[in-house]
């Protein structure tokens, strides 16, 4: 669509949400409601379309698409009521009696950017948030999917209130989207696109949630139970093709480990995806030729451990470890995105530290280790957007944990109440109450005045007796006040 026809469809929306319909929490609940049935009535054409994009089998489409969203969407149904209730704060003595409060309010007309690896999750998982804030939303699913993109165009709107919502179905463009005045920006994507995205919301400083990506590390010390640790690292890793923003990008194993660790990684692919893991239906394909071609590219640059077999017609490239692999090898600089794991030998885990320290922060940091206390030195030397002991890419799947980037992977968190707030104004209230209004606050401050005044702007009252307080104020303040000397 043109910039005028999509100016006036989003005036629409707009127009939806200043009437206050979308502030409902019961309108809230029956758009997750809606959005819910969705996936149940809608699962065959969505596993479907996941199967023509990806090769995803059904059970990892359940698990990171459907059955994921289902799950996002029951725990916000279950908390919306607890979300939206008006949350209460202490107010300092000065102030008393009064009532301090914080009101979550939605911001607007909301666009949501989504990412064609997780195309249903990166997409309606924002939105989720977004519904369950009080939001309208124009929704834009990634084109790079093509089928999921045609499948989500033609059944969603099916499904939401076609006053709050707008499905992008056809090919608009990126700049025309961009140029129109948002009240909140949601993508989910590369790093490249996501400086566009920050470049013109400035334009109307408009606030932005990125989630993007990095070289997310796994570190194997010494004292890791290595079948497990494979085990972990390998699901997280080829998940999708290694197509996963959280993927485990490199790993960097105790030198004395590593000829181990390599070895069970190479006997867990195999348990994983038998001995032809392009014949697997559990296995996944690289989401289109340019993709491939510069992830075969890596293959050079180490020795090829396990896999390396690659078919450019099917978009298949088999689970692959690379060793000897250098620092500064195009497949150690950018993020992989694919289903090739390099494993890098340190010697101990400050050297695996001032490694990825020197590096971007990552979306993600898994640790895996016997030993407490390395764990928390690794924990206490480092920084991610989020990080696991001894397990990978599942702190996603915790609804009560914040999910999102740090510096150039990303700003801003969402998944369970995150994401109502992140798609919320956090509305500071006091509310003064009139029956005590000592001359004590107001100007001239002469004489002992002012001494008082900053006793009592010094005065600190536990929580527990802010009640009472206001009860005595209320009633005996200016008596009260003739004691603060």
């Amino acid at each position: 669509m043109d910039a005028n026809k999509l100016a006036e469809r989003v005036e629409r929306l707009r127009h939806t949400f200043s009437s206050g319909k979308t502030r409902s929490v019961e309108w809230r609940k029956s758009q997750l409601t809606s959005l819910r049935r969705f996936f149940t009535e809608c699962e065959g054409d969505l596993e479907a379309a996941l199967h023509a994009d990806l090769h995803k089998s059904r059970l990892e489409s359940y698990a990171t698409e459907i059955g994921f969203l289902i799950h996002e969407i029951d725990h916000a149904l279950a908390h919306l009521d607890e979300w939206t209730r008006r949350r209460k704060t202490a107010s300092p003595v000065y102030l008393l009696p009064s009532d301090s409060r914080v009101i979550f309010e939605p911001l607007g007309v909301a666009l949501i950017l989504g990412a064609w690896n997780y195309p249903l999750q990166l997409t309606l998982g924002p939105l989720v948030a977004a519904i369950a804030a009080g939001n309208a939303a124009v929704i834009k699913p990634p084109r790079t999917a093509k089928t999921v993109f045609e499948t989500i165009g033609r059944l969603l709107p099916q499904y939401l209130d076609p006053d709050a919502f707008l499905v992008i179905d056809d090919d608009t463009a990126n700049d025309v989207i961009l140029a129109e005045h948002w009240d909140k920006i949601f993508f989910t994507g590369s790093a490249e696109v996501g400086r566009v995205i920050l470049q013109a919301a400035v334009q109307n400083l408009t606030p932005v949630t990125l989630e993007l990506g990095g070289k997310s590390p796994a570190l194997v010390d010494e004292t890791a139970n290595l079948k497990v640790t494979a085990r972990r690292i390998a699901q997280g890793k080829f998940f999708n093709a290694g197509q996963t923003c959280v993927a485990p990008d490199y790993v960097l194993a105790h030198e004395s480990i590593l000829p181990e660790l390599v070895k069970e990684l190479a006997a867990t692919l195999r348990d994983f995806y038998g001995d032809n893991p392009q014949s697997s239906p559990e296995y996944a394909r690289i989401i289109n030729t340019r993709q491939f071609d510069t992830l075969v590219s890596y293959f050079s640059n180490g020795k090829i451990e396990y896999g390396g077999q690659h078919d450019r017609d099917d978009r298949y490239i088999a689970p692959t470890i690379l060793t000897n692999v250098s620092p500064e090898s195009p497949v150690m600089q950018a993020e992989i995105f694919g289903p090739i794991l390099p494993v890098l030998p340190v010697k101990n885990m400050d050297e695996a530290l001032d490694f990825v320290n020197k590096r971007d922060k990552p979306l993600a940091f898994y640790i895996f280790s016997e030993n407490r206390e390395t764990i928390e030195h690794v924990l206490n030397h480092s920084t991610s957007g989020g990080v696991c002991v001894n397990e990978t890419i599942n702190h996603l799947t915790v609804h009560g944990l914040p999910f999102g980037g740090v510096g150039k992977s990303g700003m801003g968190k969402y998944h369970g109440e995150w994401g109502f707030r992140d798609f919320s104004n956090a509305r500071g209230l006091l509310d003064r109450g009139t029956t005590f209004d000592p001359a004590l606050r107001y100007p001239p401050y002469d004489g002992d005045k002012l001494a008082r005044m900053k006793k009592l702007l010094d005065m600190n009252l536990p929580d527990v007796l802010q009640g009472v307080t206001v009860w005595l104020l209320s009633h005996w303040g200016e008596t009260i006040l003739k004691f603060i000397r």
